[in-house]
C-alpha cells in the first residue's frame, strides 16, 4: 500500500503531490490563487480636473465618474460598485448637496481598496476628496492622482490587461 501516489487524470503522479503540495489543475485539489483584474488607463490629473471638463462644458466629469467606478469594479472584482449609479447620483441627486459629497467619500473608499489591493500604502483619504469638492472642484484632481498611483503600481500594463492583484 505504500507504492499507491495521489495521480492526475492522465494518471501521472507528480513529485509535488507526493510531498504534500497542491498542484493547480490536480483532480480533487484546491486550487490556491490569488486574484485577478483588469488593469486601469492612467489620465492626466489637470485635464481630467480642469481641461476636458471646460472644452465638454462639464459633460467630461460625469463621463470620467462613470469610466473609474467601472474600471475600479473590473480591477478589484470582489468589491462590488455601480458605474451608473454613482454617475446618477450626481445627476439626479446634485441639487441635494449631500448626495454628491457622500457618493465622492465613497469613490475615495473604492481608491483607497484599489490602493491596498495592489500591494500599495494606502494614500487616498476619501475625506479629503470630499472636501475638496468645495475648493475649484480639486476633487477630481485628487482622486485621479490617487488612481494613477494604482495604474503606476503596474507599469507597462496596458490598460484592461489582466493584472494579478497583490492582497
Amino acid at each position: 500500500m505504500d507504492d499507491i501516489q495521489p495521480t492526475t487524470e492522465s494518471g501521472r503522479a507528480y513529485p509535488a503531490q507526493q510531498a504534500g503540495a497542491v498542484v493547480p489543475g490536480a483532480t480533487g485539489a484546491p486550487v490556491a490563487s490569488r486574484p485577478t483584474g483588469l488593469a486601469m488607463k492612467r489620465r492626466g490629473p489637470v485635464a481630467v480636473w480642469l481641461g476636458l471638463p471646460l472644452v465638454t462644458l462639464g459633460i467630461y466629469q460625469l463621463v470620467w465618474y462613470y469610466k473609474i467606478h467601472k474600471e475600479l469594479q473590473e480591477f478589484d472584482r470582489r468589491r462590488v460598485l455601480s458605474p451608473a449609479g454613482s454617475v446618477l447620483v450626481l445627476i439626479f441627486l446634485s441639487w441635494t448637496l449631500i448626495a454628491p459629497l457622500i457618493s465622492f467619500h465613497n469613490t475615495g473608499k473604492a481608491i483607497a481598496n484599489a490602493q491596498r489591493a495592489a500591494g500599495l500604502p494606502v494614500t487616498c483619504s476619501p475625506a479629503a476628496g470630499t472636501w475638496l469638492a468645495f475648493v475649484f472642484g480639486l476633487n477630481t484632481w485628487y482622486l485621479q492622482r490617487q488612481l494613477n498611483l494604482v495604474v503606476d503600481a503596474y507599469q507597462g500594463a496596458a490598460p484592461g490587461t489582466e493584472v494579478v492583484l497583490s492582497a
